[in-house]
């Protein structure tokens, strides 16, 4: 072995042994970097970015496929996910440093004109209720009372709990309640995008006046959020109802809980309508509606070619706290259920990127379930002739690459440790660097090389420095301009492969393809 591999050996066993010792000393429950729940605290702690986000489908979240392809079937004995087998994992999220989650619909789905053989998550039939098909039927609890009880615990392990709210109704409603709907042209209702399960419902009458029903049913189901006690909500494509819609429904919540978190889907490269028949409210007016934060448009990453589109977004992001006179903020939407999964798109090493520009830019760190062990989402049964279905569509339908929200399906999980462990270190780097992460300014480097990404997180003397290259095929030998490092810094290594070059105002680099390094810096020049 030579002698600098024998060094970058020696580094990484150094390193890891100091981030152990930090772990320990620090006696800090799960790598929390925030106090232990007592009450809603969760709008606070996304405008501080400081909520680090799971999302989950409770309907696959904790089920048990027994034979291995990857269907749930209770007629075999396998059991589908519902908020009582949901508990068990909690504690595995805990460990991971979570302390929110992000559930995905817990209305009823309708069954008819449906699409896959559970239907969608996201065709409801009802907002004052929660779906059946999440109920334990071996609990004496109430479905309401399990949901509730899924909740406490939650909080009992320091963790808040945001429910999605679905923008549309499925056909199934249409049929019951036509008058809550939109109709075309032709009087038919309206399909919004290519959503063929669900019709756009009517929240503003001709005169533009709001349809008071369903603004009734929305504050309905904030009732219902708020009485199984959970924190806030995540808006499914907000931009699809009027802002003077939003700024309803928000005061409502906002007077029963001053700290109910609102997020909206909404992106600032979309610009186009769902629908020509429906509102468009881009996400500054939801912003200004009383919206907490928004996606970004961070899913993009893969795309861009340039450091500086990057740089655009994250300052874009920072200025709008400033343009609405109070706090607000994003998630890291690199992989959210919409996304397909990095795994099949770029690899791990695509996974791992976004799980470091998760854990260090300025937003609150969002993953999808499955994200962390590198599942591709690719299922057995994938669109294929049902042998089983309880909905009138007889195909296996899914998204390629995307979380199942269609039918009964396995646990997420892609049982890559590597991935794993590379996530809880970017946690605990997120704890050890708090105040650069939390506190600290960004600023893009300057590199000599467009395909390299390089960036520092700097609060005081304390700073964090990523290098990526974002050419997954080609190896590169750097240069990044860092004004205020020097050798004298104190460099502790979190993520490596070849260890670099440290000069006055300046970091050598020999980066891999795909390579990240990430350094945590103290003793800078403020």
């Amino acid at each position: 072995m030579e002698i600098f591999d024998i060094i970058l050996s020696m580094m990484k066993k150094i390193r890891n042994l100091i981030l152990t010792v930090l772990l320990v000393a620090m006696q800090l429950p799960a790598m929390c970097l925030v106090q232990k729940y007592q009450t809603n605290d969760l709008r606070s702690l996304f405008l501080n970015n400081e909520a680090i986000i799971y999302g989950i489908n409770i309907r696959s979240f904790n089920s048990t496929d027994l034979n291995g392809d990857d269907l749930i079937d209770p007629e075999k004995g396998e059991k589908t996910g519902t908020f009582i087998n949901a508990i068990e994992r909690l504690d595995e999220l805990k460990g991971y440093g979570i302390n929110t989650v992000h559930v995905l619909p817990i209305t009823p789905v309708g069954k008819v004109k449906s699409i896959g053989t559970a239907g969608s998550l996201y065709a409801m039939t009802d907002l004052t209720k929660i779906n059946p098909q999440l109920n334990d039927p071996q609990s004496n609890l109430s479905i309401l009372e399990q949901a509730k009880l899924f909740v406490d615990e939650c909080h009992k392990r320091n963790i808040r709990v945001i429910i999605d709210l679905p923008s549309c109704g499925s056909y199934e409603w249409y049929l019951k309640r036509p008058d809550l709907f939109i109709l075309d042209k032709k009087q038919e209702p309206v399909i919004p995008a290519d959503w063929t399960d669900v019709r756009l419902l009517k929240t503003q009458n001709p005169d533009n006046t709001l349809n008071e029903e369903v603004l009734d049913l929305h504050k309905k189901f904030i009732n219902l959020v708020l009485t199984i006690g959970a924190d806030g909500v995540r808006a499914d494509v907000a931009t699809i109802k009027p802002y003077e819609f939003w700024v309803e429904i928000i005061k409502y919540a906002r007077e029963r809980d001053p700290e109910f978190l609102f997020l909206a889907e909404a992106s600032d490269s979309w610009t186009t309508p769902p629908s020509k028949y429906g509102a468009f409210t881009d996400y500054k007016k939801l912003l200004e509606a009383g919206f907490d934060g928004y996606y970004g448009s961070y899913f993009n990453f893969k795309k861009w070619k340039k450091p500086q589109e990057l740089n655009a977004q994250v300052i874009l992001n920072q200025g709008l706290s400033k343009a609405y006179g109070e706090k607000k903020s994003v998630i890291g939407s690199f992989a959210t259920h919409d996304e397909q999964s990095p795994i099949l798109s770029g690899g791990e090493k695509l996974t791992k990127m976004m799980i470091w520009l998760n854990a260090t830019l300025p937003l609150n760190p969002y993953y999808i379930d499955g994200f962390v062990t590198g599942d591709n989402y690719l299922y057995k049964y994938a669109n294929k002739k049902a042998i089983v279905t309880y909905t009138d569509d007889d195909y296996y339908y899914v998204h390629r690459g995307k979380l199942d929200i269609f039918n009964y399906s396995r646990k997420p999980s892609g049982g890559n440790k590597d991935l794993e462990t590379i996530f809880i270190r970017s946690m605990e780097l997120r704890r050890y660097s708090s105040d650069a992460i939390l506190k600290g300014s960004f600023k893009l480097l300057k590199a000599n090389n467009d395909n390299i990404f390089a960036y520092i997180r700097q609060y005081e003397t304390t700073g964090v420095i990523v290098i990526m290259n974002k050419d997954f095929k080609n190896k590169y030998i750097g240069t990044i301009n860092v004004p205020k490092i020097s050798p004298k810094n104190t460099c502790l290594p979190i993520c490596l492969e070849n260890a670099p070059e440290i000069d006055y105002g300046k970091i050598h680099v020999e980066l891999n393809p795909g390579e990240v390094i990430v350094l945590a810096i103290s003793n800078m020049k403020k």
